[in-house]
C-alpha cells in the first residue's frame, strides 16, 4: 500500500493536472476496465484484473464543498477468476 501511495504522486499530468502514472517504456495492460456509474455527487466505480488472481477497484476523484480533491479509493483483492 506504501508503494503505491508513492507512486501516485509520480503521474504525468494532463491537461486538468491528474494524469496517469507513468508507465515504463509506454509498454503496460492497457485491456478496458469495467466502469460503474454512480449519481451525481458520488464517485463512479471501475474494475478489472490487475494481474494473476487480482482484481482492483477504484473510484473516481471529486471534489467536496471545499474545492479539496482527495485520491482516489483502490484496493486490490484477490480474484480466483483473474488468469
Amino acid at each position: 500500500m506504501a508503494l503505491a501511495l508513492l507512486l501516485a504522486g509520480c503521474g504525468d499530468d494532463d491537461s486538468k493536472g491528474m494524469g496517469d502514472a507513468p508507465v515504463l517504456n509506454r509498454h503496460g495492460e492497457d485491456t478496458p476496465a469495467e466502469v460503474y456509474n454512480f449519481p451525481d455527487n458520488f464517485g463512479n466505480l471501475a474494475t478489472k484484473c490487475v494481474g494473476h488472481g487480482l482484481r482492483g477497484y477504484t473510484t473516481t476523484h471529486f471534489a467536496d464543498e471545499d474545492g479539496y480533491l482527495p485520491s482516489a479509493n483502490t484496493r486490490i483483492v484477490p480474484d480466483p477468476e483473474c488468469a
